[in-house]
């Protein structure tokens, strides 16, 4: 599930001086994953920890360790990505990151598209669909279903490793795509379209969810009689939390990625596909600070999660 591997930073240099600082670049945005990854780390180990003191008793449960298994796997990805894009990276190092470390990442990615698209559908059955419970809230359905989303997503991504087995040049500067058979390649966008497909679709499920939610809330809250105004605000700063990380992280990306992958199948070497180039090493730097943004879903939306938390910082207390 390597997307937009395509070319490295320095693909398109020597085409035309289009303003762009290609050492800066190249610098800044490995210091970017750098940067992410020890927040990242010790996040969701501690996120993960927390979880598994806790019993397994509800569908949002499963989706959230499930969603904290998938960033961790994310996390670990980060030092491998930042370190093969410095200018002093060895190929062995690219190799590795074209084949392994970038597959997992996108394989992480695609698995938290996913399960946030499911906690919305969850929380949408418990606040608006009660009747939905019987399935929607049923803990084998949401057991079945994390454990499809792994198998689906992983039978994708299993290819680009295999279909990544070339041996690029030295002086190659395309070394994922170099790497890739021309079955490989054809591969490559079909996985492009069908992530794009599932970001959109997800998009829209979410949207709807929460919107419902809202509404529902809303009018629960208006019917209490209740006027307090910042109680009103931090239900609905609950309400869209997913989607506001969702919004934040992934959209972006996506935007940017539709018209950058088109320049990549035409081939196009200008100061357009070189700026497209720049604008999706940011915006997928963006997509991996889920990583440090979904632990807002934890505190938010689950109690437990914050009791949990709690006692631990209460223990801390005692042992200091």
């Amino acid at each position: 599930m390597n997307t937009s591997e395509y070319q490295d930073n320095s693909s398109v240099h020597g085409y035309e001086d289009c303003g762009i600082n290609h050492n800066m670049v190249d610098v800044v945005v490995p210091s970017l994953y750098f940067l992410l990854f020890v927040p990242g780390l010790v996040l969701n180990v501690t996120v993960m920890w927390i979880l598994l003191q806790l019993r397994t008793e509800s569908t949002f449960l499963v989706y959230l360790k499930n969603l904290v298994a998938a960033d961790l796997l994310m996390t670990l990805t980060l030092p491998i990505r930042a370190a093969s894009k410095l200018p002093s990276a060895s190929l062995g190092l690219r190799v590795f990151t074209c084949r392994f470390a970038s597959t997992l990442f996108y394989f992480c990615m695609g698995i938290s598209i996913v399960l946030m698209g499911l906690i919305s559908l969850d929380r949408f059955f418990k606040v608006v669909q009660p009747c939905g419970r019987l399935l929607g809230q049923n803990l084998l359905f949401g057991r079945t279903i994390s454990i499809a989303t792994w198998t689906v997503m992983g039978a994708v991504a299993l290819p680009n490793v295999i279909l990544t087995s070339e041996t690029p040049s030295g002086s190659s500067h395309n070394h994922c795509i170099d790497m890739k058979t021309q079955v490989g390649r054809d591969f490559q966008k079909a996985v492009i379209l069908v992530l794009n497909w599932l970001f959109w679709v997800m998009l829209v499920v979410i949207g709807f969810c929460y919107t419902c939610i809202a509404r529902a809330v809303v009018q629960s809250y208006h019917s209490s009689g209740s006027t307090n105004e910042e109680v009103k605000r931090k239900i609905k700063m609950k309400v869209f939390l997913v989607l506001g990380v969702f919004l934040v992280c992934f959209t972006p990306y996506f935007i940017v990625q539709v018209p950058y992958t088109q320049m990549q199948v035409e081939n196009k070497h200008d100061c357009t596909s070189e700026s497209m180039k720049v604008a999706k090493d940011f915006t997928l730097w963006l997509a991996a600070t889920q990583i440090c943004l979904d632990p807002l879903i934890y505190f938010f939306l689950c109690r437990r999660f914050r009791e949990q938390l709690s006692n631990l910082q209460i223990v801390r207390r005692l042992t200091t």
